[in-house]
């Protein structure tokens, strides 16, 4: 086992520094490309039931801080995902993210994955900025947990909660370890509202929007350091990870591992190796072995 090697329920990956869903995992070839770079894991970009054609622009704003996406979840449906990613190799390393309204959704999804070879799925209970789905479904505490324990019941599927900023975070993370869930990822991208001051009017088409980026990777260590302290789940930390020190700042407060997602737009998918190269010199560097070693070293 290398020093950057981890293992999340059962299941190996060669690195800690995974692909976060809605960037780049929607095709076979980047899906392709983004493991070859050097990410351990890549999580897919959102699928439903039935396609989906998402927000109406505009729908994407750059800050100085960092992104304002409210997309509302475009995507083909999650047959045409899985027929245009059957085909690739090492599968154990590919989650496929879900977005359902019901119970019944998440299950005959999850369903077709394992059929299709695959071995986990994350499950999005946390996009902000569409209704039936996210923020709206996660207060919702009976689908969270009746989806994961028919899921757990009935394959053989790893499956993973996707959660956002909330006040009963750690609440419902218990709720998720309670009915079998295998691992914890936190944070999506924050509700936000930006306002055109001479339109004189809120920019986005959908007037909510999700946050990414650097503003939120504060936030997102703070939700990381209480899930360690409230479960006993591996979590996967996500939110404004940019270099290897903002990845180790995340192992410290207890993620197991993290996920990329708006740094790459830039630096590109370098990214990846660059974040590797830094925590496997930090490691070595400071003694450690594993990652395994300082993951919730902030706690002691």
């Amino acid at each position: 086992m290398t020093a950057l090697e981890v293992e999340i329920a059962g299941l190996k990956y060669p690195s800690p520094v995974f692909l976060a869903s809605g960037i780049l995992g929607s095709s076979a070839s980047l899906i392709k490309r983004v493991l070859e770079s050097g990410a351990g894991a890549v999580v897919t970009k959102s699928v439903t039931l039935n396609p989906r054609r998402g927000h109406s622009t505009p729908c994407f704003i750059e800050l100085e801080v960092g992104y304002v996406n409210a997309l509302g979840l475009p995507n083909p449906g999650y047959l045409h995902l899985l027929e245009e990613i059957k085909h690739l190799s090492e599968k154990d390393r590919i989650i496929v993210s879900l977005a359902g309204s019901s119970t019944e959704e998440f299950f005959k999804m999850a369903e077709a994955v394992e059929e299709t070879g695959f071995s986990a799925v994350e499950l999005n209970f946390s996009c902000p900025h569409v209704k039936s789905y996210g923020l709206e479904l996660s207060r919702n505490i009976n689908v969270l947990v009746e989806s994961i324990r028919k899921i757990k019941e009935t394959t053989k599927l790893k499956v993973w909660i996707k959660l956002g900023l909330c006040d009963n975070i750690v609440e419902l993370a218990k709720h998720i370890e309670k009915a079998g869930g295998d691992a914890i990822v936190a944070i999506n991208t924050i509700k936000c509202v930006v306002i055109d001051i001479y339109a004189k009017q809120p920019y986005l088409s959908s007037i909510y929007g999700g946050l990414s980026g650097k503003a939120i990777h504060p936030i997102a260590v703070r939700c990381v350091y209480d899930l360690f302290r409230g479960v006993e789940l591996p979590i996967i930390g996500v939110g404004g990870i940019e270099t290897w020190k903002d990845a180790v700042e995340m192992f410290l407060a207890g993620a197991s591992a993290v996920q990329i997602g708006s740094a790459i737009a830039k630096k590109g998918l370098n990214i990846f190796a660059e974040i590797n190269r830094g925590i496997e010199k930090y490691l070595k560097e400071n003694g450690f072995k594993s990652i395994k070693s300082i993951v919730g070293l902030a706690h002691r």
